[in-house]
């Protein structure tokens, strides 16, 4: 335990000597880390946040300054391996602010070192190497399965007809599909890993590349360099090129930027299609129609709502896992420290928790609607929060401003509503390239009518455009992707009873997208009877009582949830065991079965679904659950009898341990259970 003398003595030392402290370390990681290239002020900013930290828990916090630093030094380690750190450049960089501080508190002190001071310094710089290399490890694991997401990705671009060519920020290409070089008629290897200003020139010599007008294609043409200069889009570029036989191939060429999520350019994804039978069709018109019914077809199946969803979902699963880790950290705290400490980080988490569910809910593919009483003022707020992030990170971000004045419901159906709106503001955000602010209002119309006006600042229509809007087959370039959502968009309120309109605004500043839906009237059986039982349930009522689970049973291949679950229930004084494979599991299970287990829905050997039905023929009487952070709405009937209970993350301990509690009977047969709840 160290001494309150050194806690002060090395808080004093970073408080009046911090400066110095930064500039001696950067400069002695630079020698260290001579290999690793990363600009001087970039360097030195991290470490400077590392000791401002440190200093501020010495403060605050003394000797509980040796258990929080690491948790402040833990994301240090994934910020390194994005700088192309070693695990050895880590360690050496923790090592040299031993030396650093050590040198520094020295020389303030005549020469002489404190034997305090120098365990505390020991001690706090290597809790914090070993926090930082846990957290550089945990992001090195996921760049492996992301090597092997990328590796069958690979494997079936290599069979569809599109080729595919990534080009990075500098102009290197890393990365072309197999197709590209029988479209070019050219093997690709000498322009894979080159760049394409000194590579690429020789090929388009090789197959006489050229424009359709007959002006020879230069190297500054290609998509992907116009995209990385203009940083936007580049659509349907042509390129003849002469095949190895004598004969001429047209090809169509697009280019799309990549975007990280801090709005900061990863590279160009360019495709290309072979256009050459099109090229010499002699019916222009019917060349025309099968191009627009394609491109019609492509858009119905490519809309922004699904694109929106499937990014929602993944994003939603991952942050659920951090999550789960994250609450459950929080109880023990809870039960070591004092609970208004950590009440409000719990709050917070549920209220993420919250936002994740509707996140998922948004992806949730849906085939049928469900109409209910929907409240609309409470589902504005719902869309505006996720379409937040995308209307205001911008270069020029669009605000927005609630005029709510309408505390009934419409009768619809709630995701297909809440997601209308989120496409409504996406693209009325469209329209508005300089940012501005963005008005949303309701209002009750007429005799038990929603009027929902969404008004943008963008450039007025011509009253030619809005007579053709809604027109799913209209030519203008960059128009059928718009005219096609909101024609399908019209159609589903009108399948509501209502209309959806389009008018300029009446002071000239822009468009406003009207929806009218009649008010609910609760006229319709209460539907709650057609729901499912709730989890851990027969259907004849509460599930017979018999005795606890002692023994349970953890299966989650994530190591941190897995054993933060484990000692959440061994603080409940449960016998747990954890396994991190479905493989461990079956072959404890077979030693000693459990009279309970908690399985992770999504394992890469075999889901939890599927453990649970191995479970379940070895011990029918014992106590299943799933614990999952996706939405399991997909899962068909028969999967969700396997199981009692249904999880979501960020788990409820309370609602888990009295899950625990209860046990089957002896003559509780598995298949009258029903359906968990999903949203349990």
């Amino acid at each position: 335990m160290p001494s309150d003398t050194a806690i002060t003595a090395l808080s004093d030392l970073l408080s009046d000597e911090g400066e110095r402290i930064t500039r001696l370390w950067a400069k002695r990681l630079r020698a260290e880390t001579y290999e690793v290239e990363v600009p001087g002020r970039d360097l030195r900013a991290p470490l400077h946040h590392l000791l401002d930290e440190l200093a501020r828990l010495l403060r605050d916090r003394g000797e509980d300054a040796i258990r929080l630093w690491p948790e402040v030094v833990r994301s240090h380690g994934a910020f390194r391996y994005d700088q192309n750190f070693e695990p050895e450049d880590l360690t050496r960089e923790f090592k040299s602010l031993q030396e650093v501080l050590l040198y520094v508190y020295a020389r303030r002190n005549g020469g002489v070192i404190d034997a305090d001071v120098a365990e505390l310094v020991s001690e706090l710089v290597w809790e914090a190497d070993a926090s930082a290399q846990a957290s550089y490890a945990r992001v090195l694991k996921t760049e492996e399965v992301r090597f092997r997401e990328a590796a069958v990705m690979e494997s079936v671009l290599n069979h569809v007809e599109v080729g595919i060519l990534l080009a990075e920020t500098d102009g290197m290409v890393s990365f072309a599909s197999p197709p590209v070089s029988r479209l070019m008629g050219v093997p690709m290897r000498a322009v894979v890993g080159a760049r394409a200003t000194s590579s690429l020139s020789p090929v388009l010599t090789q197959v006489n590349a050229r424009h359709p007008t007959g002006e020879p294609f230069r190297v500054q043409d290609m998509p992907f360099l116009r995209a990385l200069r203009e940083k936007g889009p580049v659509r349907g570029v042509m390129m003849v090129v002469e095949r190895p036989g004598g004969s001429d191939a047209t090809l169509e060429m697009s280019a799309t930027p990549v975007w990280e999520e801090d709005k900061v350019l990863a590279g160009v994804i360019q495709t290309f299609s072979d256009r050459t039978e099109a090229a010499v069709k002699t019916k222009a018109l019917e060349s025309a129609h099968d191009e627009v019914r394609r491109l019609q077809g492509q858009l119905l199946r490519r809309t922004r709502q699904q694109a929106l969803g499937q990014l929602a979902s993944g994003a939603a699963h991952a942050l659920n896992n951090f999550l789960n880790v994250l609450r459950l950290r929080i109880t023990l705290l809870q039960r070591e420290y004092k609970p208004e400490h950590v009440e409000a980080l719990d709050k917070t988490v549920r209220q993420i928790g919250e936002l994740v569910a509707r996140l998922q809910e948004f992806s949730v593919q849906r085939t049928e609607e469900l109409l209910t009483d929907v409240p609309v003022d409470q589902a504005v707020r719902e869309a505006l929060e996720l379409a937040r992030g995308e209307l205001e990170q911008r270069e020029h971000p669009v605000h927005t401003e609630l005029d709510l004045g309408f505390p009934w419901g419409v009768k619809a159906d709630a995701g297909f509503f809440r997601e209308l709106i989120v496409n409504l503001l996406l693209s009325a955000r469209d329209r508005m390239e300089g940012g501005g602010t963005l008005q949303v209002r309701t209002r009750p119309e007429g005799e038990g009518w929603l009027a929902l006006r969404i008004e943008d600042g963008g450039p007025p229509y011509a009253v030619e455009e809005l007579a053709r809007l809604f027109d799913p087959l209209r030519r203008d370039p960059g128009a059928p992707q718009f005219s096609l959502f909101l024609a399908v968009a019209r159609t589903q309120v009108q399948r509501w009873g209502g209309e959806l309109t389009v008018e300029n605004r009446q002071d000239g500043s822009g468009a406003s997208f009207a929806v009218r839906l009649p008010r609910f009237r609760d006229t319709a059986q209460d539907e709650e009877a057609l729901l499912p039982p709730p989890p851990a349930m027969a259907p004849g009522g509460v599930p017979h009582l018999k005795r606890p689970a002692r023994r349970v049973l953890v299966v989650d291949d994530d190591l941190d949830n897995a054993r933060m679950m484990g000692e959440v229930l061994g603080e409940e004084g449960y016998d747990v065991q954890v396994a991190h494979s479905p493989e461990v599991a079956l072959r404890i299970w077979e030693k000693h079965p459990f009279d309970a287990a908690l399985l992770d829905a999504v394992m890469p050997e075999m889901t939890g679904w599927e453990l649970a039905r191995e479970l379940r023929q070895r011990s029918p009487q014992a106590l299943l659950a799933i614990v999952t952070g996706a939405d399991v709405r997909g899962q068909n009937r028969a999967s969700l009898a396997l199981v009692d209970a249904v999880f979501r993350k960020p788990i409820d301990v309370g609602a888990l341990d009295e899950f625990l509690t209860q046990r089957r009977s002896e003559d509780e047969p598995t298949e009258g259970l029903g359906a968990p709840d999903p949203g349990h």
